[in-house]
Protein backbone atom coordinates (compact mmCIF):
# COMPACT_ATOMS: atom_id res chain seq x y z
CA UNK A 1 0.00 0.00 0.00
CA UNK A 2 1.39 3.22 -0.95
CA UNK A 3 0.24 6.97 0.42
CA UNK A 4 -1.50 7.71 -3.02
CA UNK A 5 -3.54 4.64 -3.26
CA UNK A 6 -7.74 4.71 -3.88
CA UNK A 7 -8.24 2.83 -0.76
CA UNK A 8 -12.29 1.70 -0.53
CA UNK A 9 -13.55 0.80 3.17
CA UNK A 10 -16.66 -0.62 2.16
CA UNK A 11 -18.77 -0.72 5.57
CA UNK A 12 -17.53 2.67 6.41
CA UNK A 13 -20.27 4.01 8.75
CA UNK A 14 -20.35 0.79 10.85
CA UNK A 15 -17.95 -0.08 14.13
CA UNK A 16 -15.18 -1.78 11.81
CA UNK A 17 -15.48 0.29 9.00
CA UNK A 18 -15.81 3.95 11.15
CA UNK A 19 -12.51 2.51 12.80
CA UNK A 20 -10.22 1.15 9.62
CA UNK A 21 -11.17 4.69 8.14
CA UNK A 22 -9.60 6.40 11.37
CA UNK A 23 -5.97 4.00 11.14
CA UNK A 24 -6.05 5.17 7.45
CA UNK A 25 -6.20 8.71 7.95
CA UNK A 26 -3.97 8.54 11.21
CA UNK A 27 -1.37 6.59 9.09
CA UNK A 28 -1.64 9.08 6.16
CA UNK A 29 -3.71 7.38 3.63
CA UNK A 30 -6.23 10.46 2.37
CA UNK A 31 -7.58 9.31 -1.46
CA UNK A 32 -10.39 7.08 0.51
CA UNK A 33 -13.56 5.76 -1.32
CA UNK A 34 -17.12 5.21 0.21
CA UNK A 35 -20.26 3.64 -0.75
CA UNK A 36 -23.26 5.52 -0.01
CA UNK A 37 -25.71 3.09 0.90
CA UNK A 38 -28.71 5.88 -0.36
CA UNK A 39 -26.62 5.82 -3.91
CA UNK A 40 -25.10 2.19 -4.04
CA UNK A 41 -26.68 -1.11 -2.32
CA UNK A 42 -24.06 -3.32 -2.15
CA UNK A 43 -26.17 -6.42 -2.49
CA UNK A 44 -27.27 -5.45 -6.13
CA UNK A 45 -23.80 -6.81 -8.31
CA UNK A 46 -24.63 -4.89 -11.39
CA UNK A 47 -24.72 -1.34 -8.81
CA UNK A 48 -21.36 -2.44 -7.70
CA UNK A 49 -19.55 -3.90 -10.93
CA UNK A 50 -20.09 -0.13 -12.03
CA UNK A 51 -19.24 1.84 -9.29
CA UNK A 52 -16.00 -0.05 -9.47
CA UNK A 53 -15.69 0.23 -13.18
CA UNK A 54 -16.13 4.15 -12.32
CA UNK A 55 -14.14 4.71 -9.25
CA UNK A 56 -11.46 2.13 -9.73
CA UNK A 57 -10.58 1.44 -6.37
CA UNK A 58 -6.76 -0.25 -5.64
CA UNK A 59 -7.08 -1.76 -2.39
CA UNK A 60 -10.37 -2.81 -0.90
CA UNK A 61 -11.29 -3.74 2.89
CA UNK A 62 -14.61 -5.54 3.32
CA UNK A 63 -15.99 -4.43 6.32
CA UNK A 64 -19.95 -4.29 5.28
CA UNK A 65 -22.18 -6.88 6.50
CA UNK A 66 -25.27 -7.44 8.30
CA UNK A 67 -24.56 -7.83 11.93
CA UNK A 68 -26.06 -8.43 15.51
CA UNK A 69 -26.68 -10.30 18.11
CA UNK A 70 -28.23 -13.82 19.49
CA UNK A 71 -31.37 -12.04 19.18
CA UNK A 72 -31.21 -10.75 15.82
CA UNK A 73 -29.66 -13.81 14.25
CA UNK A 74 -32.62 -15.75 14.90
CA UNK A 75 -35.27 -12.96 14.12
CA UNK A 76 -33.98 -12.62 11.12
CA UNK A 77 -32.35 -15.70 9.52
CA UNK A 78 -32.60 -14.74 5.91
CA UNK A 79 -31.60 -11.65 5.80
CA UNK A 80 -28.47 -12.81 7.82
CA UNK A 81 -27.60 -15.29 5.30
CA UNK A 82 -28.61 -13.66 2.13
CA UNK A 83 -28.14 -9.99 2.75
CA UNK A 84 -24.69 -11.00 3.46
CA UNK A 85 -23.70 -13.79 0.78
CA UNK A 86 -24.97 -10.86 -2.23
CA UNK A 87 -22.71 -8.35 -0.62
CA UNK A 88 -20.02 -10.63 -0.34
CA UNK A 89 -20.36 -12.06 -4.05
CA UNK A 90 -21.14 -8.79 -5.54
CA UNK A 91 -17.44 -6.70 -3.98
CA UNK A 92 -15.07 -9.86 -4.08
CA UNK A 93 -16.38 -10.28 -7.71
CA UNK A 94 -16.22 -6.75 -8.87
CA UNK A 95 -12.65 -6.01 -6.95
CA UNK A 96 -10.90 -8.75 -8.93
CA UNK A 97 -13.04 -8.01 -12.23
CA UNK A 98 -11.33 -4.67 -12.30
CA UNK A 99 -8.37 -4.94 -11.17
CA UNK A 100 -7.85 -4.00 -7.50
CA UNK A 101 -4.50 -5.26 -6.16
CA UNK A 102 -5.75 -6.24 -2.89
CA UNK A 103 -8.52 -6.94 -0.82
CA UNK A 104 -8.94 -7.83 2.88
CA UNK A 105 -12.46 -9.28 4.00
CA UNK A 106 -13.19 -8.87 7.56
CA UNK A 107 -14.77 -12.47 8.77
CA UNK A 108 -15.79 -13.51 12.46
CA UNK A 109 -15.26 -16.27 15.08
CA UNK A 110 -18.55 -17.64 15.25
CA UNK A 111 -17.32 -19.46 11.98
CA UNK A 112 -15.36 -21.91 14.13
CA UNK A 113 -17.64 -24.75 15.51
CA UNK A 114 -19.64 -24.68 18.77
CA UNK A 115 -17.60 -26.60 20.35
CA UNK A 116 -14.01 -26.24 18.83
CA UNK A 117 -11.23 -27.29 20.39
CA UNK A 118 -9.85 -24.03 22.85
CA UNK A 119 -8.24 -21.61 22.06
CA UNK A 120 -9.77 -22.03 18.22
CA UNK A 121 -7.13 -22.31 15.59
CA UNK A 122 -7.41 -21.50 12.06
CA UNK A 123 -7.43 -24.75 10.88
CA UNK A 124 -10.21 -25.60 13.07
CA UNK A 125 -12.59 -24.10 10.58
CA UNK A 126 -14.85 -26.99 9.13
CA UNK A 127 -14.30 -29.59 11.77
CA UNK A 128 -17.59 -29.70 13.16
CA UNK A 129 -21.55 -28.26 13.97
CA UNK A 130 -21.88 -24.19 13.83
CA UNK A 131 -23.72 -22.83 17.32
CA UNK A 132 -27.32 -22.64 16.23
CA UNK A 133 -27.94 -18.97 17.48
CA UNK A 134 -25.43 -17.65 14.73
CA UNK A 135 -25.35 -19.80 12.23
CA UNK A 136 -26.80 -18.16 8.99
CA UNK A 137 -24.45 -15.22 9.78
CA UNK A 138 -21.58 -17.76 10.17
CA UNK A 139 -22.40 -19.51 6.79
CA UNK A 140 -22.15 -16.87 5.20
CA UNK A 141 -18.48 -15.51 6.11
CA UNK A 142 -17.18 -18.91 5.35
CA UNK A 143 -18.76 -18.41 2.03
CA UNK A 144 -16.92 -15.24 1.89
CA UNK A 145 -13.40 -16.92 3.00
CA UNK A 146 -13.77 -19.50 0.34
CA UNK A 147 -14.86 -17.38 -1.97
CA UNK A 148 -11.35 -15.12 -1.56
CA UNK A 149 -9.50 -18.57 -1.66
CA UNK A 150 -11.38 -19.86 -4.92
CA UNK A 151 -10.33 -16.37 -6.76
CA UNK A 152 -6.66 -16.49 -5.17
CA UNK A 153 -6.41 -19.96 -7.33
CA UNK A 154 -8.24 -19.54 -9.87
CA UNK A 155 -7.47 -16.07 -11.02
CA UNK A 156 -4.16 -15.22 -8.29
CA UNK A 157 -6.56 -12.07 -6.99
CA UNK A 158 -4.67 -11.34 -3.88
CA UNK A 159 -7.26 -11.53 -1.11
CA UNK A 160 -6.68 -12.19 2.65
CA UNK A 161 -9.41 -13.20 5.40
CA UNK A 162 -9.09 -11.63 9.00
CA UNK A 163 -11.35 -13.34 11.46
CA UNK A 164 -11.74 -11.00 14.59
CA UNK A 165 -12.83 -12.09 17.81
CA UNK A 166 -15.80 -10.41 19.39
CA UNK A 167 -15.35 -6.14 18.89
CA UNK A 168 -16.57 -3.33 20.89
CA UNK A 169 -15.60 0.07 20.38
CA UNK A 170 -16.90 3.61 19.97
CA UNK A 171 -19.56 3.33 16.88
CA UNK A 172 -20.82 0.20 18.37
CA UNK A 173 -24.73 -1.09 18.16
CA UNK A 174 -26.65 0.21 21.21
CA UNK A 175 -30.17 -1.39 20.58
CA UNK A 176 -31.49 -2.97 23.37
CA UNK A 177 -32.71 -6.18 21.19
CA UNK A 178 -30.42 -6.33 18.28
CA UNK A 179 -27.00 -5.55 19.68
CA UNK A 180 -23.66 -7.45 20.82
CA UNK A 181 -23.39 -8.72 24.45
CA UNK A 182 -20.85 -6.18 26.02
CA UNK A 183 -22.94 -2.66 24.38
CA UNK A 184 -26.38 -4.25 25.26
CA UNK A 185 -24.77 -4.99 28.79
CA UNK A 186 -22.98 -1.19 29.16
CA UNK A 187 -26.84 -0.26 27.90
CA UNK A 188 -28.89 -2.21 30.57
CA UNK A 189 -26.50 -0.97 33.30
CA UNK A 190 -26.35 2.40 32.40
CA UNK A 191 -30.41 2.60 32.29
CA UNK A 192 -30.46 1.09 35.61
CA UNK A 193 -28.27 3.44 37.54
CA UNK A 194 -30.25 6.28 36.16
CA UNK A 195 -33.36 4.78 36.87
CA UNK A 196 -32.02 3.98 40.32
CA UNK A 197 -32.27 0.33 39.70
CA UNK A 198 -31.09 -2.27 42.44
CA UNK A 199 -30.91 -5.21 40.34
CA UNK A 200 -30.13 -5.71 36.73
CA UNK A 201 -30.67 -9.70 35.11
CA UNK A 202 -27.92 -10.73 32.40
CA UNK A 203 -29.12 -13.27 29.70
CA UNK A 204 -28.18 -16.48 30.38
CA UNK A 205 -26.58 -18.41 33.22
CA UNK A 206 -23.26 -16.07 32.74
CA UNK A 207 -20.74 -18.72 32.61
CA UNK A 208 -19.93 -18.51 28.93
CA UNK A 209 -15.99 -17.11 28.22
CA UNK A 210 -15.58 -14.46 25.76
CA UNK A 211 -12.58 -12.42 24.07
CA UNK A 212 -13.21 -8.93 23.64
CA UNK A 213 -11.05 -6.97 20.90
CA UNK A 214 -11.11 -3.06 21.01
CA UNK A 215 -12.41 -2.29 17.26
CA UNK A 216 -9.34 0.44 16.98
CA UNK A 217 -6.88 -2.76 17.68
CA UNK A 218 -8.65 -4.71 15.07
CA UNK A 219 -7.82 -1.60 12.50
CA UNK A 220 -4.48 -2.02 13.20
CA UNK A 221 -4.49 -5.13 12.50
CA UNK A 222 -6.23 -4.83 8.94
CA UNK A 223 -3.67 -1.80 7.87
CA UNK A 224 -0.70 -4.26 9.42
CA UNK A 225 -1.62 -7.41 7.23
CA UNK A 226 -2.76 -5.24 4.41
CA UNK A 227 0.86 -4.43 4.29
CA UNK A 228 2.69 -7.79 5.47
CA UNK A 229 0.58 -10.65 4.67
CA UNK A 230 -0.57 -12.24 1.90
CA UNK A 231 -2.03 -16.17 1.57
CA UNK A 232 -4.93 -18.35 1.79
CA UNK A 233 -4.82 -18.77 5.15
CA UNK A 234 -7.13 -17.39 7.33
CA UNK A 235 -5.82 -15.29 10.42
CA UNK A 236 -7.60 -14.98 13.56
CA UNK A 237 -7.15 -11.50 15.38
CA UNK A 238 -7.65 -11.07 18.83
CA UNK A 239 -6.11 -10.94 22.49
CA UNK A 240 -5.55 -14.23 23.02
CA UNK A 241 -7.86 -13.42 26.57
CA UNK A 242 -11.20 -14.38 27.74
CA UNK A 243 -13.48 -13.81 30.93
CA UNK A 244 -16.89 -15.08 31.75
CA UNK A 245 -20.40 -13.13 30.86
CA UNK A 246 -20.71 -12.32 34.58
CA UNK A 247 -17.01 -11.01 35.14
CA UNK A 248 -17.57 -8.67 31.72
CA UNK A 249 -20.83 -7.78 33.29
CA UNK A 250 -19.43 -6.91 36.57
CA UNK A 251 -16.03 -4.73 34.75
CA UNK A 252 -18.64 -3.18 32.73
CA UNK A 253 -21.20 -2.07 36.17
CA UNK A 254 -18.11 -0.76 37.64
CA UNK A 255 -17.24 1.28 34.46
CA UNK A 256 -20.87 2.49 34.11
CA UNK A 257 -21.28 2.93 37.89
CA UNK A 258 -24.05 0.64 38.89
CA UNK A 259 -23.89 -0.45 42.47
CA UNK A 260 -26.56 -2.93 42.29
CA UNK A 261 -26.90 -6.92 42.32
CA UNK A 262 -26.44 -8.32 38.97
CA UNK A 263 -28.22 -11.50 38.45
CA UNK A 264 -28.25 -14.01 35.70
CA UNK A 265 -31.44 -15.61 34.04
CA UNK A 266 -30.65 -19.58 32.85
CA UNK A 267 -33.51 -19.95 30.90
CA UNK A 268 -32.13 -17.79 28.20
CA UNK A 269 -29.69 -19.92 25.59
CA UNK A 270 -25.69 -19.08 26.59
CA UNK A 271 -24.71 -19.69 23.08
CA UNK A 272 -21.26 -20.87 22.52
CA UNK A 273 -19.87 -21.95 25.77
CA UNK A 274 -16.39 -20.08 25.55
CA UNK A 275 -14.98 -18.66 22.38
CA UNK A 276 -11.03 -17.93 22.53
CA UNK A 277 -8.84 -17.29 19.34
CA UNK A 278 -5.80 -19.00 19.46
CA UNK A 279 -3.64 -15.66 17.66
CA UNK A 280 -0.29 -17.24 17.53
CA UNK A 281 -0.22 -16.98 13.76
CA UNK A 282 -0.57 -12.68 14.14
CA UNK A 283 1.70 -12.74 16.49
CA UNK A 284 4.43 -14.40 14.36
CA UNK A 285 3.80 -12.47 11.87
CA UNK A 286 4.82 -9.33 14.46
CA UNK A 287 1.12 -7.77 15.21
CA UNK A 288 -0.10 -7.65 18.95
CA UNK A 289 -3.24 -6.40 20.61
CA UNK A 290 -2.80 -2.76 22.46
CA UNK A 291 -5.93 -1.52 24.04
CA UNK A 292 -6.66 -3.47 27.51
CA UNK A 293 -10.21 -3.83 28.17
CA UNK A 294 -11.02 -2.09 31.72
CA UNK A 295 -9.14 0.73 29.72
CA UNK A 296 -11.59 0.13 26.67
CA UNK A 297 -14.80 -0.36 28.77
CA UNK A 298 -14.06 3.51 29.66
CA UNK A 299 -13.27 4.95 26.36
CA UNK A 300 -16.33 3.36 25.39
CA UNK A 301 -18.70 4.18 27.87
CA UNK A 302 -17.65 7.72 27.53
CA UNK A 303 -18.33 8.07 23.77
CA UNK A 304 -21.68 6.70 24.43
CA UNK A 305 -22.23 9.51 27.24
CA UNK A 306 -21.29 11.32 24.95
CA UNK A 307 -23.44 10.21 21.40
CA UNK A 308 -26.24 8.93 23.76
CA UNK A 309 -28.58 11.59 22.25
CA UNK A 310 -27.82 10.45 18.75
CA UNK A 311 -28.26 6.23 19.75
CA UNK A 312 -31.43 5.28 18.37
CA UNK A 313 -34.08 3.60 20.87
Amino acid sequence: MSGDDRILVAGHRGLVGSAIVRRLHAAGFTNLLTIDRASVDLRDAAAVDAWFAREQPQQVFLAAAKVGGIHANNAYPAEFLYDNLAIQNAVIHAAWRHGVRKLAFLGSSCIYPKLCPQPMREEYLLTGPLEATNEWYAIAKIAGIKLCQAYRRQYGFDAISLMPTNLYGPGDNFHPQNSHVLPALMRRFHEARAAGLDEVTIWGSGTPKREFLHVDDLADACLFLMRNYSGEDIVNVGVGEDQTILELAQKIAEVVGFEGEIRTDPSKPDGTPQKLLDVSRVNALGWRAKIDLDAGLRSTYQWFVEHAAEIRA
